[in-house]
């Protein structure tokens, strides 16, 4: 098989494939709920009416896409080691509520507050991830079951500490849970006018500078995987643990590793909202869904920081089109059937050019190395009984 080949079947090929089938089978659903799927398809890129409003359309696009790029990085790191961290979600919930405590709290000059609130999440959404890490070194605990115990758990543990220790004093006998503002020293600061050079108008809001943090983490792992050491043993533990063990490369200390990078990751996606749009960690309005929503952007990035970032803009864009779709009478629940079409598509368009692969190879392999000849007559000799 060409480079080329093996290239188009395991890397862009089946991503492509799965969004054509996707687009198909969408349409098909909307012609089934009475929708026209080109109209709806059109409803998908209005942006608004004015300026103003398409400009504050495209803010909510950019700013959708950073926490389920950093989510689908972090479950990529996961499954680049073979792990299935679920528990991203319950890690970035977490790690936020004591990220926006953190920085509502504790006085810090303006040069260290942003830094030193961003290590304070990552290293709360790594301890969180250190939990079913040592559960299954140590004990044998299947990782899918511990981090969604943890994912129940921090839903309860985040609820006590907003009526207890985080709570903010002012909100009195208020039902309503909150931490305390965060200091305006660790206020995240955006783009006035990002849009400029589109020559579109100024957001109502300033567009999330979070953007600089997701970038530069999608370098930093992009090269930490395919450029060091400790990347090269990341992919080889979770490829072929016998062989990599053999080579010297501890699985237990691999494990722990990667779930500690996974969940430092986890702990920036609730930071663009905590510091940038919010200033604080309120119950009722703290987003929620993007550590599930990263299991779907890693699976159509094929674990990818190029192809994660790709797969976060179309989910992004897909969220922000629901009220497109309402206009033209169709429910805003179709976003979540698209989103999940897309995934069943990755997932099956995926397995069929795998085997596809195995087959070419077979064949190939068979070709390369043809069987040896029976053994029996002398070459040249006919068979007994053959005429001459």
């Amino acid at each position: 098989m060409t480079r080329f080949r093996r290239v188009a079947v395991t890397g862009f090929l089946p991503a492509v494939l799965a969004l054509l089938v996707a687009v198909v089978l969408l349409g098909i659903v909307l012609r089934i709920l009475g929708a026209d799927p080109l109209t709806s398809l059109v409803a998908l890129f209005d942006f608004g009416e004015t300026p103003r409003a398409q400009a504050n359309q495209m803010r909510s696009w950019v700013n959708g896409s950073v926490p389920l790029f950093l989510s689908g990085l972090a479950v990529s790191i996961g499954f680049r080691m073979g792990l299935f961290n679920i528990g991203v979600e319950g890690q970035y919930r977490i790690a936020g509520l004591v990220a926006a405590w953190f920085a509502a709290t504790v006085a810090l000059p303006a040069f260290l507050a942003i830094p030193v609130t961003i290590v304070v999440g990552m290293a709360t959404g790594a301890l969180y991830a250190l939990i079913p890490a040592v559960l299954k070194v140590s004990r044998g605990v299947n990782e899918v079951i511990t981090t969604i115990m943890l994912n129940s758990i921090v839903g309860g543990l985040i609820a006590y500490l907003l009526r207890g220790p985080f709570r903010d004093p002012a909100l009195g006998d208020s039902a309503s849970g909150r931490t305390a503002g965060v200091r305006e020293e660790a206020w995240f600061p955006g783009f006035d006018n990002p849009f400029g050079w589109l020559g579109m108008d100024t957001p109502s809001r300033p567009l999330g500078g979070f953007l600089i943090v997701a970038v530069l983490v999608g370098v930093i792992v992009a090269v930490g995987l395919s450029r060091t050491r400790f990347g090269f043993n990341l992919r080889a533990s979770g490829s072929n643990p016998e062989a990599a063990a053999t080579s010297g490369v501890g699985a237990s200390r691999m494990i722990v590793q990667a779930m500690l990078i996974s969940g430092a990751i986890a702990g920036l996606v609730g930071l663009p909202q905590v510091l940038g749009d919010d200033h604080g960690y309120g119950a009722e309005s703290f987003a929620l869904g993007f550590g599930f929503s990263g299991i779907a952007v890693a699976l159509l990035g094929r674990n990818h920081p190029l192809g994660i970032g790709l797969a976060a803009i179309l989910f992004a864009f897909l969220n922000r089109s629901g009220p497109s779709l309402q206009n033209v009478n169709v429910p805003p629940s179709v976003v979540l059937i698209a989103q999940g079409v897309i995934v069943l598509s990755v997932v099956i368009v995926n397995e069929v050019l795998r085997r596809r692969l195995l087959r070419m190879e077979d064949r190939k392999a068979a070709a390369d190395h043809p069987a040896p000849p029976q053994q029996g007559a002398p070459s040249g000799t006919a068979p007994a009984g053959a005429s001459a």
